[in-house]
């Protein structure tokens, strides 16, 4: 039986036995029950056809055709074998018989073609062997590749990030490039317009060297014409004597050391012997010529300046720079304050010698047409004679002022300071106008040290304190033991209003200070002819207060009789008795005329027996 149909190559490898492979081959087809996966594929067909001999092709087409054909023609018999009758059965069974045959003709053809082509099986097996190993191979290089890339992409990774740091730092150093290129542009610039300024430097340096020789020679030239021209007045003026250098030399026992009272920036002072009268020789230093002009300055001043209390010119020798003064036995109110020499410095010296100087300093600021301000007013400066007298002396600072500016204008100018720290008026120090006031601040500190017997510094704090807190009696200089208590208080308020640091708010020398001072004086004088006698003057004539004796007795509530001015002082700070401590009933006071009279009466007398001094 031959069988035909498309399903005839599933049906064959259906039945084919598991032991074998079966190939089954039809038109361009080759079906096969072989677990190999490279010949179960229908596809590679044409590629194994194309091994295969033309003989070979020839004949598998031709049993493909024909047990195709069986088959098909078998099945579509089929149908018709099941409508059919009996009579036909054999008809069909004999054509299904056929059909067998024809099949079993097939496999035969099929084994044969099978059997003709192993060998070409074998070469396909060998050529599949030799492409899997192949294939394995290019698997395993694929891997070993895979591997590289992945290490080369970690090293392109590697080298991309190296490169975007490295391309940072070039756009960087780029950068710093193009600011260092303009910071270099700038100073470049700079430096082209520091040499034009330096070469206009130069050229102004040069300019102006030119002008300081001609100023140069100008003022020398101007300065050995004043020489002379002060040389001249010096030899034609007849105001003081003037002396040579021999008659300095002898009169100095040519310049002995133990004749030698005193030295300083100036020069050295001797003791000296002239026509039989103590003088006071000044001599300039060798190499201080720049106090020439201050030489000449005190010669002009001292010679036109005739006082009780400025010390006298008596000459001078302008050859040797030396200046003759009249002689000073007790020497410079520094040293009775300072000093504590064995001579006593009673307190009515002191208030009649701040009486003298007030009246000098007047004096001077008075002057005409032109007043003078001595700006170096100090203890120092201030001489003492024998008798305590006192005279300002060294002058060479002090200035003649041409024009004054009023108290009121605060007026700035660009001056050389003259003076001592300490005793320098603070305005004047800082404005450096110079006014007859500015003595003033001087003399106030001045008196606060007479008062005190202390240095300059801090005087000012420390009398201000003292007297807002009632303790003036504490500060007083205690080498005195009998101080006018009310009298030092005036003083020295006074002296604080001398110190003030406006000139505007300073007192007036000559209405404010001056009649101060005068009182203050005639009551030391007084005081100092009572001195003599105090021991003879009875204890009810003194005040129990200010142990004096009484000028205004009056009689308060307690019952005992007190100086006027220190009962009321008292009783304006306390309200308990001085003598006996109680509470006072009432704070008014009566004159005791009888007191009074008895205490004139002996003035009288004492003052009848008082020699003359």
């Amino acid at each position: 039986m031959k069988l035909k149909g498309s399903s005839v190559p599933s049906i064959i490898l259906k039945h084919a036995p598991e032991c074998c492979d079966v190939y089954v081959v039809s038109s361009n087809k080759l079906m096969t029950n072989s677990l190999n996966p490279l010949l179960a594929t229908e596809g590679d067909l044409p590629t194994i056809n194309k091994q295969k001999s033309s003989a070979s092709s020839a004949s598998i087409d031709g049993v493909s055709h024909s047990r195709s054909s069986s088959l098909a023609s078998s099945h579509l018999n089929f149908p018709a074998f099941l409508d059919g009758n009996s009579s036909n059965y054999a008809s069909l069974q004999q054509k299904l018989n056929q059909n067998l045959e024809d099949v079993t003709t097939g496999l035969e053809t099929v084994k044969e073609c099978h059997i003709s082509t192993s060998s070409e099986q074998l070469d396909i097996q060998d050529e599949v062997e030799r492409v899997r190993l192949e294939l394995q191979t290019t698997l395993a290089m694929y891997n070993q590749t895979c591997e590289d890339l992945i290490h080369t992409q970690n090293k392109v990774q590697l080298f991309s990030s190296e490169y975007l740091e490295e391309y940072r730092k070039v756009n960087a150093a780029k950068k710093r490039e193009e600011n260092l290129r303009k910071i270099a542009a700038e100073e470049k610039e700079r430096h082209l317009e520091a040499e034009k300024e330096v070469e206009t430097a130069r050229k102004l340096l040069s300019e102006e060297t030119y002008e300081r020789q001609i100023a140069e020679l100008k003022a020398l030239q101007q300065s050995l014409e004043k020489k002379k021209t002060v040389d001249a007045l010096l030899s034609s003026d007849h105001r003081y004597r003037r002396l040579t250098r021999e008659e300095i030399e002898v009169a100095t026992d040519y310049f002995c050391e133990s004749k030698m009272i005193g030295e300083g920036a100036y020069g050295k002072v001797y003791k000296g012997d002239l026509d039989h009268t103590p003088v006071a020789i000044k001599v300039l230093c060798s190499d201080a010529s720049e106090k020439k002009e201050e030489f000449l300055r005190e010669v002009e001043v001292l010679s036109q300046l005739h006082h009780p209390h400025i010390v006298l010119l008596l000459g001078a020798c302008p050859e040797n720079g030396c200046l003759v003064y009249e002689y000073m036995e007790n020497g410079s109110l520094e040293d009775c304050i300072l000093e504590r020499n064995s001579k006593p410095f009673p307190w009515f010296s002191r208030f009649r010698i701040l009486f003298e100087v007030a009246c000098a300093l007047a004096f001077l600021h008075n002057s005409k047409p032109e007043p003078i301000v001595h700006r170096d007013l100090k203890p120092g400066n201030i001489l003492l004679d024998k008798n305590f007298v006192s005279k300002i002396g060294d002058v060479g600072l002090a200035k003649i002022i041409s024009d004054v500016v009023p108290e009121s204008v605060t007026e700035y100018r660009n001056s050389v300071l003259a003076g001592t720290l300490g005793y320098m008026d603070p305005e004047y120090q800082r404005t450096g106008t110079l006014r007859p006031k500015s003595d003033l601040y001087a003399f106030g500190i001045i008196t606060l040290q007479l008062l005190a017997a202390c240095r300059p510094n801090g005087l000012i704090m420390v009398f201000e304190n003292a007297i807002n807190s009632n303790l003036l009696v504490d500060i007083l200089d205690k080498s005195v033991p009998d101080w006018p208590l009310m009298e030092a208080e005036e003083l020295a308020r006074m002296a604080l209003k001398c110190c003030s640091l406006r000139c505007r708010d300073r007192p007036d020398l000559e209405t404010e200070v001056l009649p101060l001072l005068k009182r203050l004086s005639e009551f030391a004088d007084m005081r100092t002819k009572v001195e003599k006698n105090i021991i003879q003057a009875p204890s009810p004539y003194l005040c129990p207060i200010v142990q004096e004796v009484m000028e205004d007795p009056q009689i308060a509530a307690d019952g005992f009789t007190y100086e006027h001015r220190a009962i009321k002082l008292w009783l304006t700070r306390h309200s308990v008795s001085p003598v006996t401590k109680q509470i006072l009933q009432h704070k008014m006071v009566t004159p005791n005329r009888t007191l009074r009279l008895a205490i004139q009466e002996w003035r009288s007398q004492v003052t009848s027996f008082r020699p003359r001094s």
